[in-house]
């Protein structure tokens, strides 16, 4: 899938806004003053007034391009979309799911979350982060295979107007307050489209590439078809005739 970051040149300060640094900085500022979240934080609808600010839109999520991150949107035949955003040795996965307009997901699901965790033998402890109630869990590595050994996870979940935002930070975000600031900056500055038709509760709002991105892959999937057609227009038939030389005395 494609790949939207933006990488710091020489000199370079975001041209589009704040870069996640400056941003990270800003939120720490707000702790230290003993904020849990400053008023009119995000995640944002995008119904409501945010921050201008460069995003990749993706559909149901717009995510911040800020300086030194990479966002990639994956596609998973049983798990639905996810988008990643990678920052150093961090990584954050995002994803909205439709909520109920007067009641919210996070407490059920974190509640679900925990349970099956604790099930299958992991561990999982609740806490308050920047954005409220979380949990920090050690899981497997990779599904279904112990040897690979564990990780550790945390779960953090925002409601809004009638969408719900999971974010799911892995690496040295997990852990690491510094590592993890830039990728809570770009979740803090996340907006979500939650649109006007109909979706049943908990179930993934739709992602998308960009128009952009979406008809470059189209025009390189038609090369590539393209590229195989004449491949195989030009060889040689097995059963025709080949060139002849007579000779004759």
């Amino acid at each position: 899938m494609p790949v939207f970051g933006r990488r710091r040149g020489a000199g370079d300060r975001d041209a589009v806004g704040e870069s996640a640094a400056d941003l990270a900085a800003e939120a720490a500022a707000d702790e230290a003053a003993g904020e849990d979240a400053a008023p009119g934080a995000g995640p944002w609808d995008v119904a409501e007034p945010h921050p201008d600010m460069q995003r990749v839109d993706l559909g149901s999520l717009q995510v911040p391009v800020l300086e030194g991150t990479d966002i990639q949107l994956v596609f998973a035949e049983q798990h639905g979309a996810w988008v990643t955003v990678r920052h150093g040795l961090s990584e954050l996965q995002l994803q909205a799911f439709a909520a109920p307009k007067r009641d919210s997901l996070w407490d059920d699901v974190r509640a679900e979350i925990a349970a099956e965790i604790s099930g299958a033998g992991g561990m999982v402890t609740e806490r308050t982060g920047p954005f409220g109630a979380e949990l920090q869990a050690r899981v497997p590595a990779q599904p279904d295979q112990p040897q690979a050994g564990t990780q550790l996870v945390r779960f953090t979940g925002v409601d809004g107007a009638r969408w719900f935002l999971r974010g799911v930070f892995s690496g040295a975000a997990a852990e690491n307050p510094a590592a993890a600031a830039p990728l809570e900056a770009v979740m803090r500055e996340v907006v979500v489209v939650r649109g006007e038709h109909p979706v049943p509760p908990r179930d993934l709002l739709e992602l998308r590439l960009p128009p952009e991105a979406a008809a470059a892959l189209e025009e390189q999937a038609k090369a590539q078809q393209e590229e195989e057609q004449n491949r195989f227009a030009t060889q040689p038939s097995p059963f025709e005739r080949g060139p002849e030389i007579t000779e004759t005395r």
